[in-house]
């Protein structure tokens, strides 16, 4: 079934000990960021939303108390002179992760498809083209073994009002709300067209969009933190990978110096 946003509107608060739930979650997920690490898999977490929707909160809980050794998160800005004299999946395709690694990215190439074609940025033909190169690009991905979690993090206009006014009143938040935000705030109806089309044609079964309703901050993360766990957990092998050869050698030895 086709995404459809308003149903992720409610903002229903969580019900539960949110600490806790989210305590419990965070371990969770540290094992299988280490689990992905110790088998060598490779994983992708999209993180895509509204300004102000909860996309850093969520990303600052997922690798809390993870290895750094285990994911890199990647916040994608205006691409560079050099980026944009090459094909504007170039620079992602700079960022994939490597063997053990997530690769979670703040900001993706759906930037095409929602930002550069609103804005005005790319042709339309460029847009149109860039379903399929998408699609291309997370199939060659899926089918290279690369795991592909796609979040879009949802809110109302009165929801997203009320956070950028929050941050304007704080002295340390107010750097994060720019013209631009405002800016996208008057075309939210070009977005949602936009964001009905990056659904209908992108929500594939080898990566499957997750709405999350951003409404309620607390909710959001733990919805956020299950989809990643379910993902990682369905894909990962049950148990440890096989020991090195040497393994046994090197218990052996500390055994015997405890001897």
């Amino acid at each position: 079934m086709a995404i459809d946003l308003s149903d992720y509107e409610a903002g229903a608060p969580f019900q539960g000990d949110y600490k806790k739930t989210l305590a419990e979650l965070q371990e969770r997920v540290s094992r299988l960021f280490v689990a992905n690490l110790v088998h060598k898999r490779r994983a992708i977490v999209v993180c895509e939303g509204w300004d102000a929707a909860g996309k850093g909160g969520a990303i600052q809980r997922l690798t809390a108390g993870c290895d750094p050794r285990a994911c890199k998160v990647w916040p994608i800005a205006a691409p560079t002179d050099e980026e944009k004299a090459r094909h504007y999946l170039w620079r992602f395709w700079r960022r994939m992760p490597k063997a053990g690694e997530v690769a979670i990215f703040d900001r993706t190439w759906y930037g095409r498809v929602l930002v550069e074609r609103v804005e005005g940025l790319a042709s339309e033909a460029e847009w149109r083209r860039a379903y399929d190169e998408i699609n291309e690009l997370e199939s060659q991905l899926a089918a290279d073994g690369t795991l592909i979690v796609k979040l879009f993090f949802h809110i109302t206009q009165a929801t997203q009002d009320a956070r950028l006014l929050a941050r304007l009143d704080h002295p340390w938040k107010r750097w994060k709300v720019s013209a631009e935000d405002l800016r996208n705030r008057a075309r939210r109806a070009d977005y949602l067209a936009a964001l009905a089309d990056m659904f209908a044609q992108t929500d594939t079964r080898w990566a499957p969009w997750t709405a999350i309703d951003g409404n309620d901050k607390k909710a959001a993360r733990i919805a956020a933190l299950s989809r990643v766990a379910e993902a990682l957990e369905s894909a990962l092998p049950k148990g440890p990978p096989p020991d090195r050869p040497e393994t046994e050698q090197l218990a052996q030895a500390l055994r015997g110096k405890d001897g």
